[in-house]
């Protein structure tokens, strides 16, 4: 299933695996759940995800009509759950670090609702990792609170919504555009 490396552990519990790509790349909510191979990234998978969701959004996404955005949102969180609660089902760790396809989504939003230029894109990107990474309230007991696909997926839609305030103050405030 995984490799012989691991990755520190699951506080008092045994170490956490790595998986392989070999592992990854075998199932299709492996690829969907590792963020077509961002998530084998290593360190910080999650700032890899989400860069990934960024290009995915310049290539496939931003020029989307807003009722096909919505739908591609909701349809990316349903089919996220499901690969998520699978993955950390066969990892035995219900969020493992290397699942991010939650980041993917999140930074999705946050860039449709975002004004489109390139600054205020990479401003969102880094308001998104900084929430994601801080868990404020209620993030934080989202993220300890369910432990299954939904669990991972729904902490980063939150820290999403944080960045969506956060960056609407810098455009109210005129930092952004």
């Amino acid at each position: 299933m995984t490799n012989r490396n691991t990755v520190g552990d699951a506080g008092d519990g045994p170490p956490i695996p790595r998986p392989s790509a070999a592992w990854v790349f075998a199932r299709p909510e492996r690829i969907l759940a590792f963020g077509l191979g961002s998530g084998l990234i290593h360190p910080a998978p999650g700032t890899w995800g989400t860069l990934a969701g960024w290009l995915l959004w310049a290539i496939l996404l931003r020029d989307l009509p807003d009722g096909w955005m919505i739908l591609v949102l909701l349809l990316s969180f349903g089919i996220g759950c499901w690969a998520a609660q699978r993955c950390g089902e066969a990892l035995g760790v219900p969020d493992h670090g290397g699942i991010n396809w939650d980041e993917i989504v999140a930074i999705w939003l946050v860039l449709w609702l975002m004004p489109h230029g390139f600054w205020s894109q990479a401003v969102s990107v880094v308001l998104f990792r900084f929430f994601d990474i801080v868990k404020p309230p209620p993030v934080g007991l989202l993220d300890r609170r369910f432990k299954n696909g939904f669990g991972v997926m729904i902490d980063d839609i939150v820290a999403a919504l944080y960045a969506l305030l956060a960056g609407a103050l810098l455009v109210r405030l005129g930092v952004l555009p």
